[in-house]
């Protein structure tokens, strides 16, 4: 079994948060991050943490911190990106921050499914809605993730369409890829009726 790196991408700008850092933000008395730390780390080998802003508060939850090496917020690509540059290991996988609720056998399942498809990535899926932010893939992608990049791409799906992809289904979790993107999402977290 090859080891795994793995990434929480916490390097948005929370637009739909009110600019708010959504990895930081509380849910039940903690912040996001450190809900979808507990939850991914126990699946991996190493965790990094790619962040662009508030990066000692990121680095006091134990992990390393490493930023976008492109400018400007330019989505998870560019975590994804950081990620596969400070790798330790032959495959990554990444989760975001703001999805407390990631399924605990998430990258056992990717990982089931990149080996036996013999694929280049695989990501999850729920119904026939792709999680694209919840991925496995082989680091030797860097340098064609880079190319990428370099040429201007910024959208997540566009690259996937480049690749030997496998879907994932996780129909059994539908609620674990809830993502929190707006105060109002997380006062309907924080205080479920």
């Amino acid at each position: 079994m090859e080891k795994i790196t793995g990434i929480v991408l916490a390097g948005g700008q929370g637009r739909r948060m009110g600019g708010v850092d959504k990895g930081l933000r509380e849910l039940r008395g903690k912040p996001m991050v450190a809900w979808a730390l507990e939850r991914f780390t126990p699946q991996v080998d190493e965790v990094l943490i790619n962040a662009n802003q508030n990066l000692d508060v990121y680095a006091g939850f134990g992990h390393r911190v490493i930023a976008d090496q492109i400018g400007g917020y330019a989505g998870p690509l560019a975590g994804l990106q950081s990620g596969l540059t400070a790798a330790s290991h032959p495959l990554v996988a990444t989760v975001p921050c703001d999805s407390p609720f990631l399924p605990l056998d998430l990258v056992a399942r990717l990982s089931e499914a990149l080996s036996t498809r013999h694929a280049q990535l695989a990501v999850a899926k729920t119904g026939d809605q792709p999680h694209p932010v919840f991925c496995l893939c082989q680091r030797e992608l860097l340098p064609h993730l880079t190319q990428f990049l370099a040429g201007g791409g910024r959208k997540i799906d566009a690259w996937y369409s480049t690749l030997q992809v496998v879907e994932v289904a996780f129909d059994d979790q539908p609620r674990a890829f809830s993502n929190i993107n707006t105060p109002q999402e997380l006062q309907a977290f924080d205080n479920p009726a």
